[in-house]
């Protein structure tokens, strides 16, 4: 009896389960699964596109091919599909395998290249060197790792250590504000300068970027300002979205980009949304922040919470008890940086008054010190809520109907999830049948409309309370 296409994809991955690290293997390989084989071609299926990205990159590509060969025989092919929205299956894409980059050993010689000069020429232009700009407290050694930073953390150290890797290139790292990605991006320019010193390294955020560029429209030195930056082998750039409706410092940064990328040179870039929902960016940029990886970098899981506690409490100085980690990690959910808070208020507080710390005093310090976990809002939630106030029905306010009660409730709706969620204004046209404009347009008319009614004031803050008091 032929095996069948399960069987087969299993067999592979206990060939490449031997040949490479346990924890590398769990992380990248144990998530795939087989969804067809017919014809010679293998269908798996895979949670994003980065593990596409490291399926076909040099480090991985020749442990996958041989546990291929081994099982289905020579001449077989590999598609993958995989969700570009995680949680919609109608997003679904399938790609065919490529060839791995031939140009990595190239790129990674270049970037170690000695320098006989302690400045560098570019396109005919001397620069002395660069100021990285690195913090090297953010170093790879530093960031807690657990089961949801790892995918994003994997990319970003196998970036940081095998700079010649195009696969992940550009990498672009999205989250909430205070997960951790200034310190994950910083990471991978230290490790670059750790293993060749002589790199042009740069970290700079996109409001210090526009400023720059602003200094170089009023000196006129336009093109010295994009010649300096196209002379960077690694660029990280935190906080993508704030160029967001900079016509001129956009089109100042196209070019920029499209040298770097190539020429094979680093781009990381961070943003607190997906290139799909940056508002503002022009499409040509957009297009191009997905020429590599795209990866979130989600706020941390219950666990790995506790580890960050235990490790920044340690360093300074402090052995918090389980009972105050528990009681601290359960209820700062957000961000890295609030439960970092957390820690230094404790410090203070027990230090100033001679108080044990206990779990009633991090209670006490995390009233004051951070916003407890409210209640999740969604769409959904809002649609019903704002649906039950105006009392109608939730079909209509989908429907093309330009009656007074259901645009009013629409435009609510608009306000509201701007406000409430981390949609953007595309994705709330998207959600109802509207364009981004019409979604502009909903939003300012009801924050127009509250400033100068009691009436509308008074509905939009009834539906939010009763969104955050319903169990």
């Amino acid at each position: 009896m032929t095996p069948d296409h399960r069987t087969l994809w299993q067999q592979c991955l206990n060939i490449i389960s031997g040949k490479l690290p346990e924890k590398v293997f769990n992380t990248w390989f144990t998530p795939a699964e087989s969804l067809a084989y017919a014809d010679g071609k293998v269908s798996i299926g895979v949670p994003s596109e980065s593990f596409v990205a490291l399926y076909e990159s040099d480090e991985y590509y020749d442990a996958l091919r041989d546990a291929l060969r081994s099982v289905y025989g020579p001449g077989v092919k590999i598609e993958y599909t995989y969700n570009v929205v995680s949680t919609d299956p109608t997003s679904a894409v399938t790609i065919e395998s490529s060839t791995p980059s031939t140009g990595v050993n190239n790129v990674r010689q270049d970037v170690s290249k000695p320098r006989n000069k302690p400045r560098h020429e570019h396109e005919g232009v001397v620069y002395e060197a660069v100021e990285s700009q690195l913090n090297p407290v953010y170093n790879f050694e530093n960031y807690c790792v657990g089961d949801s930073n790892r995918l994003a953390y994997t990319i970003a150290e196998n970036l940081g250590s095998n700079p010649g890797n195009t696969v992940f290139n550009p990498f672009f790292l999205y989250g909430k504000t205070g997960v951790g990605k200034t310190h994950l991006v910083q990471a991978v320019g230290i490790r670059v300068k750790e293993k060749f010193p002589r790199a042009r390294v740069l970290y700079t955020t996109s409001r210090t970027f526009e400023n720059q560029y602003g200094i170089a429209v009023r000196d006129k030195k336009v093109n010295e300002f994009i010649n300096y930056y196209q002379g960077i082998d690694v660029l990280l750039i935190d906080d993508i979205q704030e160029l967001s409706g900079k016509a001129g410092t956009q089109n100042a940064f196209y070019p920029i980009f499209n040298y770097l990328h190539q020429k094979g040179k680093i781009l990381v870039m961070t943003s607190d949304r997906p290139p799909v929902e940056l508002d503002g960016i022009m499409d040509r940029l957009i297009s191009r922040f997905k020429w590599g990886v795209i990866e979130v970098l989600p706020t941390p899981d219950l666990e790995l919470r506790k580890q960050i506690l235990r490790r920044k409490s340690a360093k300074n100085g402090l052995n918090l008890s389980q009972d105050v980690i528990d009681v601290i990690a359960a209820h700062v959910t957000d961000s890295v940086r609030e439960l970092e808070g957390v820690v230094i208020s404790l410090i203070t507080r027990a230090t100033l008054l001679n108080q044990e710390i206990t779990p009633e005093l991090a209670q006490i310090v995390m009233q004051s010190a951070v916003k407890l976990s409210k209640r999740k809002i969604n769409f959904d939630m809002i649609v019903e809520a704002t649906a039950s106030h105006f009392n109608i029905d939730v079909d209509v306010i989908f429907s093309r109907s330009r009656l007074r009660d259901i645009n009013d409730a629409r435009q609510m709706i608009m306000y509201l999830a701007h406000r409430l969620t981390d949609l953007s204004s595309k994705s709330i046209g998207y959600k109802l049948n509207r364009t981004h404009v019409t979604v502009l347009h909903g939003i300012k008319s009801v924050a127009d409309r509250i400033a100068v009614s009691p009436a509308a004031a008074q509905a939009a803050s009834e539906i939010e309370h009763a969104l955050q008091s319903t169990d």
